[in-house]
């Protein structure tokens, strides 16, 4: 995988980064923090049913896809031959990252993809992010996704991540939001106009630093 000045970077077994949530609990004030390990590892063909089994109807189907994987319903086999043997619809070789977001608590919570844009190794996208909907409400969504950022801007060394959520996907774009990201421009498309959406080095660094 291309990385900082086209040197090549080896994707990690696992990569892991420390994610901690403080809250105030009861009248009597006492403050506690949740601290867990938000992990990704590269994708696996085995992983294909877990992600089929958070896609529960057409609607779920076509705001994570799009039009990439045909028409719902969709099958483990489709995945994995979108993955594995048709590299993800990119034209260029070594230039799709399919991920897997685990947790000690959880197991498998997420999956999200990653791409550069033309060969491009400055710009990386993001695409195709989906939680375990079972347990929303634990932050893990936005979790997966700076776990990603600080892959894409420490390790990769790349300018900018950008990523596009379908104009009423109301949750997804706020998600995206959360973690950093803001809305560019908005793309026509028959389905449903895309809001594209970016997030540069420097405005991570600084949101990290605060």
């Amino acid at each position: 995988m291309p990385g900082i000045d086209g040197k090549l970077v080896l994707i990690p077994e696992v990569m892991v980064v420390d994610n901690i949530v403080s809250g105030i609990i009861r009248k009597d004030k006492i403050s506690v923090t949740e601290v867990w390990k938000m992990r990704l590892r590269p994708y696996k063909s085995y992983d294909a049913k877990k992600i089929i089994s958070w896609i529960k109807d057409e609607e779920v189907f076509l705001k994570w896809g799009g039009d990439h994987f045909g028409l719902y319903p969709i099958s483990a086999e489709i995945i994995d031959n979108k993955y594995l043997n048709d590299n993800g619809d990119c034209k260029e070789e070594d230039n799709f990252y399919p991920w897997i977001a685990f947790t000690d608590e959880d197991g498998v919570i997420g999956h999200f993809i990653m791409r550069y844009i033309h060969g491009n190794n400055k710009v990386l996208r993001f695409g195709w992010v989906i939680v375990d909907d079972s347990i929303r409400g634990k932050g893990y969504g936005t979790s997966m996704l700076r776990t990603g950022l600080y892959y894409a801007f420490n390790i990769l060394g790349v300018h900018t991540v950008t990523i596009g959520v379908f104009e009423h996907n109301d949750i997804a774009h706020s998600c995206y939001k959360k973690v950093g990201f803001v809305d560019k421009e908005i793309v026509p498309h028959e389905r449903d106009n895309i809001i594209e959406m970016a997030i540069t080095k420097e405005d991570y660094l600084l949101l990290t630093k605060l």
